[in-house]
């Protein structure tokens, strides 16, 4: 089989194609046949060695994949070769990729393997964020900052899906157009002079109740602000560059949290609740209730130009490398 490997994390162009042997699963492990692997702005960050995490070497990037089951080892109950399934793996940049079975779900027939390869992490994160942490309630109104990236994505749908009127803010009116698609009540540009003000009317002369904040650039302090009382910001990622700090009389004065959000750690401490979560966003894909969009989607050998273009912020949606077609 083939797969992407470097031997250094100091840059992409470290990463070739290399011939390999198809894994052989252990026991509680499963093959697969990759057809599509998520491209994140993560995935790019650990490629290059610049996440919190660093990988053992050599590396294969991408983590989250859709495709066929190929082979399962022992003490794998309820799954078999030729199931369609999304995997959380060990490297997706590869023609076949290794799944503990715990991590590995079948998918909707109305699922395509792309937007399964982008789904799990995002989706998961945004209702664990919007449920558990915010407390989000019907009726509640829900500012999406980076709301056309994979995550702002997923949280516009996933508010909506709650009951929540949602105010879409994103950098373009072709991400704004966007929003509307995913089907936001409103879009908010973030242009930062008169942006509370713009954010004011969007939220119909008041603030948002939660903020649900994957970007936490030069917007973040003026969204905590405009927080309506007892609101909630959720921090969900650092797109947006330097870290920011926030005055903590804020929170104070607007009754108001800051609350974090990380779905690496409730996934690995609350893995029955997570696994909840997943059930329901599934059971919503199969009604029809929920499509998830795929974003740009790049050929195996463009895997360079996929992590690139994951850097830049610039996608509408989850990258997605199209490993093969099944």
């Amino acid at each position: 089989m083939r797969k992407v490997e470097a031997q250094a994390l100091t840059s992409i162009d470290d990463y070739r194609l290399v011939e390999a042997e198809i894994p052989q699963p252990g026991q509680g492990e499963v093959v697969v046949r990759v057809a599509a692997c998520g491209v994140g702005y993560v995935d790019a960050l650990v490629s290059l060695g610049r996440y919190q995490v660093k990988p053992p070497l050599p590396h294969t990037p991408g983590q989250e994949v859709g495709g066929v089951v190929a082979s399962v080892g022992p003490e794998v109950p309820g799954i078999a070769a030729g199931d369609r399934v999304m995997a959380t793996v060990r490297g997706g940049f590869a023609e076949y990729a290794l799944a503990s079975a715990a991590a590995v779900r079948r998918i909707p027939g109305a699922m395509a393997f792309a937007q399964a390869a982008g789904f799990h992490i995002n989706y998961v994160t945004a209702l664990h964020g919007l449920a558990d942490r915010a407390n989000l309630q019907p009726g509640e109104t829900v500012l999406v900052l980076g709301a056309a990236g994979g995550l702002g994505a997923a949280g516009v749908q996933v508010a909506k899906l709650m009951g929540a009127r949602v105010v879409a803010a994103a950098s373009s009116e072709e991400k704004r157009a966007f929003c509307r698609e995913l089907g936001c009540d409103e879009v908010i540009d973030t242009a930062p002079e008169g942006w509370r003000d713009r954010l004011k009317a969007a939220c119909g002369g008041r603030g948002p109740d939660v903020v649900f904040d994957p970007v936490c650039g030069p917007l973040f302090e003026p969204a905590f602000r405009s927080l309506s009382w007892r609101g909630r910001h959720l921090v969900l990622g650092f797109v947006g560059g330097p870290i920011p700090a926030l005055p903590a009389n804020l929170t104070l004065m607007k009754g108001a949290a800051l609350v974090g959000v990380d779905v690496r750690q409730f996934l690995l401490f609350e893995a029955e609740h997570g696994r909840a979560h997943l059930d329901q966003l599934l059971g919503w894909v199969g009604e029809g209730k929920l499509s998830p969009p795929v974003g740009r989607t790049f050929p195996f050998e463009a895997y360079a130009a996929a992590l690139e273009f994951a850097l830049t912020g610039q996608g509408l949606g989850k990258t997605v490398l199209q490993v093969a077609s099944l």
